[in-house]
């Protein structure tokens, strides 16, 4: 039997919709309030825009109610709006659930996170909680009758007269039993406080008013002192300090924006991935997940961003592609960068005091983003061992010398340079090496060697300047940074000829033959200088500019610290007396006995072998594992010195 080929239509029946909505946000529940107290505002304002039209009474100063009762276990939202009458009833209730049931499975059926949670459903997410759900309405027009609309979350639904004497709207929910939990009024003042605290209309719980109904980021900046931004940053982020500093944004074209972000104090965590600003919608929260609204360098902001033209009633990825969404985007990342300039400009010291904190979002944002690279060219900031200039003492000082402040004074006796401040101070025949150093500790031998001979070096971060350093390179090709611990140049070297013995060898060849031969590793390249300076140490390790940016940037990958490369530089500084004192003891020695050595060579070998091992411990080259062999040949060591001393 073949089947003959036909076509038909898929009928899509009415019982399918509140299924969709019970489902459609399983985990948020909780919305349906914010969808049903944005109603009642909208309707008080509603309301209030139609009385000055002379289309209806005024009526007293809004306000949204809401009751519990226990006993029928029931939730009441109550407004005193607009209202509506039976034909705007079967209108909006009606018509948009059942009449256009097509039309609404169709537009929301393959969308698991489209509207619901960001005001599409509004009225209907009642039904997410609700086994039934009435509506009490009184239309404020004159010669209006009230109302009773009831379903109970099937096609079938009821309208009645009913009794009612002010206009405004009730909405009775007779709740799930698994949803008893919204009976409870310490759940229902969360999520208040949650979701509308910031509208400007009260909104009562058992007859107490639950919200603040101001929102700052609404009002100009000319109406708001310090304090009233340091006090919203401690309302929405309790605990947590003062902010560092804030910017107020508020534009009207080509969107509707207002917000106020804040820089927080550096606390040595920052969520990059999802971000701690919050994103509401005519003063309704909405979200605090806005990575597709703000660039990912900006998200571990605080504050708030308040917009109507953000388009939620659609999926994360049409969000990231829509051309609005990344206009918001760079204006935000633009107004940061001016408040930026701003400080930097007018309290370069404030700016250098608050640097640690604000270096992440600077340094990342100008590596994601060429725009803000450019606006923040001359804003990065780094450590320095120059000392700070003082602060002028007047203010007409301080605003004339503010921009010329270079080194900057920051907290603690530091002190802070531009790049461009650094190159002014360089020798006309260094005026392209940038000397740097990332770990004062681990790279103090080196430092101190640069620093004796009157160097100035630039205090880098270990993590994000692995990254960072190139990408300066790369914008400024005529630049070379060099790490202290690369490479050590003349300066920094004694000009002195050296005397050869019987066999030709002088005293950096014989030093340099005595530790080749007791570290017999040819990944480790053995260098003798003289250096100059009283407190040189007696050997460093050096490790090459490129083979280190290799080594780190592998181990950034494999998420590990990273650790001493097998191939490295031992530079031997021959005028330690130390190194002096291994050369005479090894003179001094008398081979015994065939392949054999003298105790003077033996301790002159343990000696070269601990020296080594001191220039590693300095860099943090020794593993965990090494450090107990360490410890002990350091033991031995000291016993047999003091043998020799005895």
């Amino acid at each position: 039997m073949v089947l003959q080929a036909e076509q038909g239509q898929i009928q899509i029946h009415t019982e399918n919709i509140f299924p969709i909505i019970k489902k459609a946000v399983y985990s948020g529940h909780e919305v349906f309030l914010r969808e049903l107290v944005s109603n009642g505002v909208d309707a008080i304002s509603k309301r209030r825009m139609a009385a000055m039209g002379g289309d209806c009474s005024e009526g007293p100063e809004g306000k949204i109610s809401i009751r519990i009762n226990r006993e029928a276990n029931t939730l009441t939202i109550s407004d005193n709006g607009i209202g509506m009458d039976a034909d705007e009833v079967k209108r909006y209730i009606n018509q948009v659930a059942f009449s256009s049931a097509e039309d609404f499975l169709e537009k929301y059926k393959q969308e698991s996170d489209a509207i619901i949670g960001h005001f599409g459903l509004g009225f209907y997410s009642s039904f997410m909680v609700a086994k039934q759900v009435e509506l009490v309405t009184l239309s404020a027009r004159a010669g209006s009758e009230a109302v009773r609309w009831s379903c109970d979350g099937s096609p079938n639904f009821s309208l009645e007269g009913a009794a009612r004497s002010a206009p405004g709207t009730d909405v009775i929910l007779h709740l799930m039993e698994e949803e008893l939990e919204y009976i409870e009024p310490s759940r229902i003042r969360t999520l208040i406080t949650t979701y509308c605290d910031f509208l400007p209309v009260e909104v009562q719980l058992e007859g107490e008013t639950v919200n603040k109904r101001e929102s700052p980021w609404r009002k100009s900046p000319r109406d708001l002192s310090d304090n009233d931004y340091i006090e919203l940053y401690r309302y929405l982020y309790p605990f947590q300090g003062d902010p560092l500093l804030w910017v107020h944004l508020n534009t009207d074209y080509p969107y509707n924006l207002q917000g106020i972000l804040f820089f927080p104090k550096s606390s040595g965590r920052a969520d990059w991935e999802k971000g701690e600003i919050k994103l509401y919608c005519n003063n309704v929260f909405v979200s605090d997940s806005i990575k597709e609204v703000v660039p990912r360098y900006l998200l571990p902001l605080r504050g708030v961003i308040d917009s109507p033209d953000i388009p939620l009633n659609v999926s994360r990825s049409a969000l990231q592609t829509d051309r609005r969404v990344r206009s918001i985007g760079g204006f935000v990342a633009k107004k940061v960068g001016d408040r930026l300039k701003e400080l930097h400009k007018d309290d370069p010291k404030r700016y250098a005091e608050s640097w640690e904190s604000l270096a992440p979002f600077i340094k990342i944002g100008a590596m994601e983003d060429d725009k803000f690279a450019d606006q923040v060219a001359d804003l990065v900031l780094f450590g320095t061992t120059a000392q700070p200039q003082d602060q002028p003492a007047s203010a007409d000082e301080q605003s004339s010398e503010a921009q010329t402040l270079d080194p900057i004074p920051g907290e603690g006796g530091k002190a802070y340079t531009t790049l461009s401040g650094y190159r002014t101070r360089l020798a006309a025949d260094h005026d392209k090496r940038i000397l740097y150093c990332t770990d004062e500790a681990g790279q103090a031998g080196a430092l101190a060697l640069w620093k004796s001979q009157g160097a100035e070096v630039l205090l880098a971060d270990t993590f994000i300047d692995t990254q960072f350093i190139p990408w300066l390179e790369y914008r400024h090709e005529e630049l070379k940074f060099q790490r202290v611990d690369s490479e050590l140049d003349d300066s920094l070297q004694e000009k002195e000829s050296e005397l050869s013995d019987a066999e030709g060898k002088d005293s950096s060849e014989k030093v340099r033959e005595l530790f080749k031969g007791v570290l017999a590793n040819d990944k480790v390249t053995i260098q003798v200088q003289a250096l100059k300076g009283d407190n040189a140490p007696a050997a460093l390790i050096l490790l090459p500019e490129q083979m280190r940016r290799i080594n780190d940037m592998g181990a950034l990958m494999e998420q590990r610290l990273p650790g001493l490369p097998d191939h490295h530089v031992l530079l031997v500084n021959r005028k330690h007396p130390l190194v002096e004192g291994l050369l005479k003891l090894s003179a001094g020695s008398v081979i015994t006995g065939a392949g054999g050595s003298s105790p003077s060579q033996q301790l002159a070998d343990d000696l070269s072998r601990h020296i080594y091992e001191l220039a590693r411990l300095a860099v943090g080259g020794l593993e965990p594992n090494e450090l107990a062999g360490f410890q002990q040949r350091s033991t031995t060591l000291m016993g047999q010195l003091m043998q020799r001393g005895l």
